[in-house]
């Protein structure tokens, strides 16, 4: 049946409209119709769509909800990393970070940009053509969880793009929270009905992200702010931080209320004392401040470190702190063999959240702030950083209490306690042979982002343990069905899934299987740097300090830590049984012959006429080349286009080749690469 030309022209009408009141209501809070109006207008909407299904677009209102359940989260792989920030307790760490931006600046003034540092989910969003196409949890910095049917049930965020002028492909990046009103509405709806208690904001807002039903997550108020981009044309970029920002507003998309341009770092730290006075009173958790300098040519020329940019800190806000008393103190065995000692606490409410343990970090720690059993503490707790003891108040100490004195055995094992010279941590000597540390490495191996075997949780690992089938990870892929399925609560099927998780869990790749040995220092993105870098295993073994330390990324203690793992006999072995296992991974073909740019380093910066950045990359990548986004003394080239940035006069200050496009195409024709 045709659908007639005024019903298809009051649909397009319903749908600009509805749209349009979402922008007063989630933007700007300005709604000019109600509740019950509004809802009339998506009532109607959902009638003409249901009587005439071909009605339905894609950017429809409606279907912000009703996708399918997904069976799991797919990986997306963030084009460009999604870095973390460096933190400032101090008003002292705040003014260190502006004096080593001017002086790598060179300038006596600097605008930053200044905006709530949110409790919430980092999040990544892609448009195309104007559409929202893709969206993605922040993961490890490298990749995240594919959350878009989820992230579409969010009504602050457009499907479809406001007005005009859009890039035809960009990301914005952001966090997804959820309101403190409405954080305590869903608590109260869930005892009602006898569901889950959420414990604070940030824990609803990512349980609610990463429902497997998006219907469930439209049914949680969360909401968006956006606070910068991802992958961005750079011809179309603006100046500076803020104008982005006001463009992404005008284009339907949410930003901070409380942003500001600030000039200087004293009006940094007077916005900071501005927020801090309405903490309380604002409607989300808010755990401190950003800032950023503001001219995109300056945040290029600061460059990064490690995980996080040079141009940006967050200056934290001061913990919630809470009073309790210390009713035990005891030491735990982590997998690497550390003793910490814990104090166990009289319950107690530490910023919405119920706290009875706190770490007291290491002996040293506990004899410094002398901390005692009976003893009256603060406690702090700041976001998600576990509860720590932060002062005794020693007034209130009974006269019995004793000074706490480190263990001389391992309180798991008997083993004997050692520590290393100028460390103040002590460790376990019983290595693998320690339960508690057996335990912690199993765990760690199996775990979602290291060798992912699904199913294989504490409990088992306890049992395999006890019933002596499992002494080290190895000892996983020798396990036959018979024999899990002996164990309790474990019949044939749950067996049989676990022996199919473990053989699933064999094709993997090199950064995970380096992050799963469990090396120490060696978190996510330490093995993605040594996997980028080595691409086999036996060329990493072989690596000395001097080899690992040349790494941008990798310092002499991690350096260290690798060697020392790589020269155990018994790690040796572990790993040659895993693979002998079957466990495996992808490694690129070595050359049967050198290629011509082998070992060189480009940069690109500014805009190519005859062919994109990444076509660039593609022709220097086959010639053996590598593209890096940072200038250095390690670089090689720095081709220049149209336009450049900071880029192209750091290459003058070092003395690096640089070509122009034309040097460039040459460059590649005399390699028959064009």
């Amino acid at each position: 049946m045709a659908v007639p030309e005024s019903i298809r022209k009051r649909a397009e009408e319903l749908r600009k409209e509805i749209e349009y009141h979402n922008y007063r209501y989630y933007v700007l809070d300005e709604p000019v119709i109600s509740d019950a109006e509004y809802d009339a207008l998506m009532a109607e909407l959902r009638r003409l769509e249901n009587q005439y299904p071909e009605l339905v677009t894609p950017d429809s209102p409606t279907q912000r909800i009703g996708a399918p359940p997904s069976q799991a989260f797919a990986p997306v792989r963030h084009e460009v990393p999604m870095l973390s920030l460096e933190n400032a307790f101090t008003d002292e760490d705040v003014l260190d970070f502006d004096r080593r931006v001017r002086e790598r600046l060179g300038v006596e003034h600097v605008e930053y940009t200044a905006e709530p540092k949110l409790d919430g989910l980092a999040v990544s969003i892609l448009y195309e053509h104007g559409y929202l196409s893709l969206a993605a949890t922040r993961g490890d910095g490298y990749t995240g969880e594919n959350v878009t049917a989820n992230v579409k049930t969010i009504r602050t965020i457009p499907l479809k793009l406001h007005g005009s002028g859009w890039p035809e492909r960009f990301e914005i990046r952001g966090e997804v929270f959820m309101p403190i009103e409405g954080f305590k509405q869903l608590n109260e709806w869930a005892l009602k009905h006898g569901e889950k208690i959420f414990a604070n904001p940030r824990n609803a807002a990512a349980g609610s992200l990463r429902q497997l039903d998006p219907k469930i997550t439209a049914r949680r108020p969360l909401d968006f702010f956006c606070y910068g981009h991802g992958i961005y044309p750079p011809e179309q970029l603006p100046k500076k931080h803020h104008l982005l920002l006001a463009q992404f507003q005008e284009w339907g998309i949410p930003i901070s209320p409380e942003l500001e341009v600030v000039q200087t770092v004293a009006g940094c730290l007077r916005y900071y004392r501005r927020l801090l006075e309405k903490r309380e009173s604002l409607p989300y958790e808010a755990d401190g401040v950003v800032y950023k300098v503001n001219r995109f040519d300056w945040q290029e020329q600061l460059g990064y470190i490690a995980r996080a940019p040079r141009w940006a800190i967050a200056h934290k806000f001061p913990a919630h702190e809470a009073t309790t008393v210390v009713e035990d103190i005891e030491v735990q065995v982590g997998r690497t063999g550390i003793l910490t000692p814990v104090a166990k606490l009289r319950p107690v409410q530490v910023g919405g959240v119920t706290v009875s343990s706190a770490t007291l970090h290491n002996f040293e720690e506990v004899k410094r702030k002398d901390v005692r059993v009976g003893d009256t503490v603060i406690v702090r707790r700041a976001g998600d950083v576990i509860p720590e003891v932060v002062k005794v108040i020693k007034e209130k100490r009974p006269l019995d209490a004793k000074p706490v004195e480190p263990p001389d055995h391992c309180p798991v094992c008997g083993a004997d306690v050692v520590s290393e010279p100028g460390e103040t941590l002590i460790r376990c000597s019983g290595g693998l042979f320690c339960p508690a540390q057996r335990k912690g490495s199993i765990k760690h191996f199996a775990s979602r982002r290291a060798m992912d075997i699904e199913g294989l949780g504490d409990k088992l690992i306890d049992q395999l343990l006890d019933k002596g089938l499992i002494k080290t990870v190895a000892d996983l892929y020798d396990l036959t069905v018979d024999q899990v399925a002996n164990l309790e609560r474990m019949g044939k099927k749950s067996a049989q899934n676990l022996i199919n998780a473990l053989e699933k869990s064999k094709n993997t790749t090199l950064a995970r299987f380096l992050y799963a040995l469990g090396i120490r220092e060696v978190g996510e993105v330490t093995a993605q740097i040594l996997a980028d870098h080595f691409r086999s295993l036996e060329k990493l073994m072989s690596a000395t300090e001097e080899d690992l330390e040349s790494i941008p990324g990798i310092g002499p203690i991690v350096a260290k830590h690798i060697v020392t793992f790589f020269r155990q006999p018994h790690n040796i072995e572990i790993i040659q049984r895993l693979k002998k296992a079957g466990v495996h991974w992808k490694e690129p073909e070595e050359a049967t012959s050198p290629k011509p740019l082998d070992g060189k380093t480009f940069v690109f910066t500014g805009t190519l006429s005859s062919m994109t950045r990444d076509e660039a990359k593609k022709h220097i990548e086959a010639l053996g080349a590598r593209a890096t986004n940072t200038v250095s003394k390690n670089t090689d080239y720095v081709v220049v286009g149209e336009n450049p940035g900071s880029k192209f006069h750091k290459a003058q200050q070092l003395d690096i080749t640089i070509l122009d496009e034309q040097q460039f195409l040459d460059f590649l024709q005399q390699f028959g690469a064009i």
